[in-house]
C-alpha cells in the first residue's frame, strides 16, 4: 500500500493514509493517455458542419439550354458545382466523431494519471476542504498555502457546494467530483488536490470489477 501524507487546509501534516499500490503507484503507460485523450476530445466535436449539394440548392432544375448546336458544355442545372451559387460537390455532412475505448484502456489511463501525479509530487491529500463559505479569495488562500495556486484540480465528494461555488469563476482551476476525474483534467493541470474521502473514492472507482 502507498502511504500519502494528509495535511490541514494550512498545509500542516495531521496524519497518513494508505492507498492501493494499483492505483497510486502503478506503471505509467502514457500510449494509454493518447488513446483516451484522443476519444475525449473527438466526442467533444460538435460534428454540425454542413454544407449543401445540388439536390438541395434551391434554384431551377431545368435544362439551361439545350444540348446541341450551342457550342457551350452539356449543361443540365444551374444548380450544378461548377456555377455560382450551385451546390457543393461531396460536401461534408453532420456526424457523430464519438468512439469510447474499452473500459480496461479507460481505467489503466486514470491509474497512470493518477500515478503520475503522485510520483512527481503533484498531488496533494487534504483532511478535507470545508471553507465554512462561498468565498473565492479563501480558496484562493488556500490553494496558495497548500502550494498550489495555479492550474489546479480540486476533487472533493458532490455535497461541497461551498467549494464548487467558490471555485467556478477562478481562472485555470477545476473542481470535479470523484465520479467525474478524468484523464485530460488530469493531464491539462498542474496539481491535484484531492480530500481523503474523495481519494478513497477514486480508488474504489479504478479497483472496481465490472462484467
Amino acid at each position: 500500500m502507498a502511504k500519502v501524507d494528509v495535511y490541514n487546509l494550512k498545509r500542516e501534516k495531521v496524519g497518513e493514509l494508505e492507498l492501493a499500490d494499483e492505483v497510486f503507484a502503478a506503471e505509467v503507460k502514457e500510449h494509454l493517455f493518447h488513446d483516451v485523450v484522443t476519444a475525449q476530445l473527438a466526442s467533444r466535436r460538435a460534428g454540425t458542419h454542413a454544407a449543401k449539394e445540388r439536390a438541395a440548392v434551391a434554384g431551377s432544375s431545368k435544362k439551361i439550354y439545350k444540348q446541341k448546336g450551342t457550342g457551350q458544355a452539356r449543361h443540365g442545372s444551374i444548380r450544378a458545382p461548377l456555377f455560382v451559387g450551385g451546390g457543393r460537390a461531396h460536401p461534408p455532412k453532420p456526424q457523430d466523431f464519438s468512439y469510447r475505448p474499452p473500459r480496461r484502456v479507460r481505467v489503466g489511463a486514470l491509474r497512470s494519471a493518477l500515478s503520475m501525479l503522485l510520483k512527481e509530487g503533484r498531488l496533494t491529500v487534504v483532511e478535507n476542504i470545508d471553507l465554512g463559505e462561498i468565498k473565492t479569495k479563501k480558496l484562493e488562500g488556500v490553494l496558495s498555502a497548500l502550494q498550489a495556486s495555479k492550474k489546479t484540480l480540486v476533487v472533493d465528494e458532490r455535497e461541497n457546494t461551498n467549494l464548487k461555488l467558490s471555485i467556478r469563476n477562478m481562472v485555470g482551476n477545476l473542481y470535479l467530483p470523484p465520479e467525474g476525474v478524468n484523464v485530460y483534467d488530469l493531464l491539462r493541470h498542474q496539481h491535484l488536490v484531492v480530500s481523503k474521502a474523495a481519494a478513497k473514492a477514486l480508488e474504489a472507482r479504478c479497483l472496481e470489477k465490472k462484467p
